[in-house]
């Protein structure tokens, strides 16, 4: 498969396109950063330079022409101010997912965040995050011509991944690992029957791949 990452320097991204990378996948990363590159090629990918909060839908478009399946795991970032919020997590979403049902890529998977609420009240950072988020996922959504699955992890740690977590529309609040989450996003990319769910992502007792397979079937 080719597979081409948004935010292709983040910490879930690397160690997903590691794993695509490790089982023989063609993977891109888009990044904004000319230093990064070498980390993107340390971890089997290839780089883009490309940034969403510039880029015009018609040369992202270009860079997704061709792929099997497109993930959106970029962001603005901790210390970034509320703009970025709205330039990087909602439009830079929209955009690369306009971009994808250009160069006909019907698989999309957007990691998001729990609580994520397009109507989430408050003008703290936090509260414009969760609001920018909701929104890039309401957009992600109204793409008709996406076979989109919206991933909402709990809270995000560096423990080293268990591969067992609890995968749910609802499941209540909680912490995962990355390596988790990445293990999961390689297992919905290869599972098209979650097309259609937003399903939140914490720490549990089910192996990533049963855990996939319960939701697709429900």
């Amino acid at each position: 498969m080719r597979i081409v990452i948004a935010g292709g320097h983040g910490k879930i991204a690397l160690r997903l396109e590691r794993l695509l990378a490790a089982r023989g996948d063609d993977v891109t990363g888009l990044i904004r950063n000319p230093e990064q590159v070498d980390d993107l090629r340390e971890a089997g990918a290839q780089a883009v330079l490309c940034d969403l909060e510039s880029a015009t839908v018609e040369e992202v478009t270009e860079v997704l022409r061709g792929a099997d399946a497109a993930v959106f795991a970029a962001g603005s970032g901790p210390g970034s101010g509320t703009a970025r919020k709205e330039t990087m997590d909602r439009d830079g979403a929209e955009l690369f997912a306009t971009a994808a049902e250009r160069a006909s890529v019907r698989r999309f998977l957007i990691v998001s965040s729990m609580a994520a609420d397009a109507e989430h009240p408050g003008d703290e950072v936090f509260d414009v995050y969760l609001r920018a988020k909701g929104a890039a996922d309401d957009a992600v959504r109204a793409h008709r011509n996406l076979d989109w699955t919206v991933l909402r992890p709990g809270s995000l740690t560096d423990d080293a991944g268990t591969g067992k977590v609890r995968l749910e529309a609802s499941t209540g609040r909680g912490s995962v690992p990355r390596d988790d989450v990445a293990r999961v996003l390689m297992e919905l990319i290869d599972t098209p029957a979650t097309a259609g769910l937003t399903l939140e992502l914490i720490s549990g007792e089910t192996p990533v791949p049963v855990a996939v397979k319960d939701v697709a079937g429900n």
